[in-house]
């Protein structure tokens, strides 16, 4: 009886014989190739998943940036409410009139910290999605400005 593997266990096992099979857990190129042809996978066929693996690569690099930038918009955000409502609630207790307009303040700003934290830190798919590749669009907007300002300037 033959067994039968899903493509996903196949590559499994694949990547732990490959594993044990290298010693210092690094394949060089042509080892790579070697591989791939004992497997029957094409040169070509090969390339255009290591331009794909490149470019998933590079996109989770981009995405721990951008994950690292919310997290910093959170924190500042967090931080004026802190430092805002502090100076409120002793502007209200100086005034004598107990916490009355500083606690509406703070609760209302509350809630919108705690809807940003969510956002931040547990989003949904689609709109990390949409945030993500508006934020990329934007950064490499800022990028080709500054080359173009920096080549105008000859710097």
């Amino acid at each position: 009886m033959t067994e039968l593997y899903a493509s996903e266990e196949a590559q499994q096992i694949l990547q732990i014989a490959i594993a044990k099979e290298t010693e210092a857990g690094e394949l060089s190129r042509s080892q790579l190739l070697d591989i791939a042809s004992e497997l029957g996978i094409s040169g070509e066929t090969l390339q255009a998943a290591e331009q794909e693996w490149l470019i998933r690569k590079d996109e989770l690099k981009e995405q721990a940036i951008f994950n690292q930038y919310r997290r910093q918009r959170f924190q500042h955000h967090l931080i004026r409410y802190f430092v805002v409502n502090g100076f409120l609630f002793l502007i209200d207790l100086l005034l004598g009139g107990g916490v009355q307009f500083s606690l509406f303040i703070m609760l209302i700003w509350g809630l919108v910290i705690a809807l940003h934290a969510w956002q931040t830190f547990w989003p949904s798919h689609f709109r990390y999605d949409e945030e993500f590749q508006k934020w990329r669009r934007n950064r490499q907007i800022r990028r080709s400005f500054s080359n173009f300002v920096n080549r105008l300037l000859g710097t």
